[in-house]
């Protein structure tokens, strides 16, 4: 899609008039009208301004092709997972696993290496070959060869730490030891919990990088326990196969 055609789609399907883009980003009517008729591009500030508002990346404003990969885990970078700095603002260089409102939620590479071994393993790419492609990748990626400067002086895995050991404080019955905690997006780990009342509610937010683990049941079976939490909360709960029959075993507010 052209530029010119991207502007007019996003304003359009926000239901703004130009006048009323124009506002939003102290611009004039007429410099939204250019725009979209492709005579001029917006300057640095005002793509910044645009990117916020229409919750989309610099590069989606401009038409850049997404061919894009992040810069800690390899990757592929679409549009809708991509990471949030502390403002909300896309960051171009990171997926929401990585890196979620202002923090990189990796430190040991080994970890990650796991973690991605452990989704990207199949009978066509097998265990053993993914691991090597993975142990060639990490380290040509800018995270891990800027590691020194990017990272939080272990800030980040001290409070993984904590957040550990209170779990593991809580003692639930039939739940094993949570070892490690790694990053897990909302959309994908938000399941509904049945009520009281007979409602079925979720409890998290699609858009959000949660902490969380998947853990078998000590008491054996087919259902296991999930673990979530953040700064604010942990929920523990139990679900069968593919996250099916949920049950909420635990909410609580740190």
């Amino acid at each position: 899609m052209n530029t010119e055609n991207i502007f007019y789609t996003l304003r359009t399907n926000s239901g703004l008039s130009q006048d009323e883009l124009a506002k939003k980003v102290f611009v004039t009517r007429q410099a939204v009208s250019r725009w979209e008729t492709g005579e001029t591009v917006p300057n640095t500030e005002t793509l910044k301004l645009l990117s916020e508002l229409f919750d989309v990346s610099i590069n989606t404003l401009l038409g850049v092709p997404q061919k894009r990969i992040c810069q800690c885990c390899g990757m592929p970078l679409e549009e809708e997972i991509v990471g949030r700095n502390k403002d909300g603002t896309p960051n171009e260089d990171y997926c929401k696993w990585c890196y979620a409102d202002g923090t990189y939620t990796y430190s040991d590479m080994d970890d990650l290496l796991e973690v991605c071994v452990r989704h990207m393993a199949s009978e066509a790419f097998p265990e053993e070959q993914a691991r090597a492609y993975m142990k060639q990748l990490l380290p040509q990626l800018d995270y891990w060869k800027k590691y020194k400067e990017l990272g939080d002086n272990g800030e980040f895995e001290q409070f993984k730490k904590k957040l550990i050991d209170e779990i593991n404080a809580l003692q639930i019955d039939g739940m094993p030891k949570v070892e490690k905690l790694n990053a897990l997006v909302g959309k994908y780990v938000n399941l509904a919990y049945p009520l009281p009342n007979g409602t079925a509610v979720p409890f998290l937010d699609d858009g959000t990088t949660y902490l969380g683990t998947q853990l078998e049941s000590e008491f054996g079976g087919e259902r296991c326990f999930g673990v979530l939490a953040n700064m604010d909360f942990i929920l523990i709960c139990t679900y069968a196969a593919q996250g099916a029959d949920p049950e909420l075993v635990l909410y609580k507010k740190r």
